[in-house]
């Protein structure tokens, strides 16, 4: 298969071996390819539910806004 932009090196055995991508013209491709490569490799790292996730964004939220409440007593 012949894919412009994309070659393969080949071991003596005639197995690919190694990828060259050209970037410019393969740049999404490869992202793509690095998030699959991310996602494998946290595979067995501990999840959180989208419950947890949202509470933790509130929590985090409200943090800020008191901050920023604060930073503009203090500068008043």
């Amino acid at each position: 298969m012949n894919i412009p932009g994309i070659e393969f090196l080949i071991d003596r055995n005639g197995r690919k071996k190694v990828v060259l991508i050209d970037l410019k013209k393969h740049k999404l491709l490869w992202e793509d390819l690095f998030d699959a490569y991310i996602a494998h490799q946290r595979r067995n790292e501990p999840r959180e539910s989208l419950t947890q996730v949202k509470k933790m964004l509130e929590v985090k939220a409200k943090r800020r806004i008191s901050t920023v409440r604060h930073r503009r007593e203090v500068y008043r």
